[in-house]
């Protein structure tokens, strides 16, 4: 895996482990997917942006991991796929007991950073 720029290192690294292992990998993907993207921290947490309108944040939450893209088109197919996974309007919660399918997950990240 490339080494992560210098604000999401210092975000993982301040990650219980468990969380470090289960972030690293979707955060990973975004910057696979779309290399262009900047990174910064928004509201504390890694934001990934191409433009004014695409962007997507990753958070840890006190008992989950987050995938912010604030619009539910962005998410309705991995919604209806993952019914059990929790989520929200525009935002996927993944429990620590919840798998992550990245291959699904990049769906999501194709529809919230892409054209």
């Amino acid at each position: 895996m490339p080494r992560l720029p210098n604000v999401l290192a210092e975000y993982c690294q301040a990650l219980p482990a468990l969380r470090q292992q289960r972030i690293k990998p979707i955060i990973a993907l975004i910057r696979k997917l779309y290399p262009q993207a900047t990174c910064s921290l928004e509201y504390k947490m890694p934001t990934f942006r191409i433009d004014e309108k695409r962007w997507m944040s990753v958070g840890n939450q006190k008992s989950y991991l987050s995938v912010y893209t604030c619009s539910l088109a962005h998410i309705q197919s991995f919604k209806d796929k993952y019914p059990k996974i929790k989520n929200g309007t525009g935002c996927i919660n993944f429990k620590d007991k919840d798998d992550i399918p990245l291959d699904d997950l990049a769906e999501v990240i194709h529809h919230a950073l892409g054209d």
